[in-house]
């Protein structure tokens, strides 16, 4: 009979885990996609708008 609870805690432990999972998902994908207007979306918008320097192409040395 113990073994019995101990599978049953054990799916309503893994069912709560996955409801976890999907709720961080969905707040993850209103963060990328925030509301017009709101703070966090001119910040996401100035830090995607920055691109990264390149860095000048030198000649390799020891190819003429």
């Amino acid at each position: 009979m113990k073994y019995i609870l101990n599978l049953y805690l054990l799916g309503v432990l893994f069912t709560l885990l996955s409801v976890f999972v999907r709720f961080m998902e969905s707040l993850e994908g209103l963060l990328e996609s925030p509301l017009p207007g709101s703070p966090w979306a001119i910040r996401g918008h100035l830090a995607h708008s920055e691109l990264p320097k390149a860095l000048p192409d030198h000649p390799s040395r020891g190819v003429q």
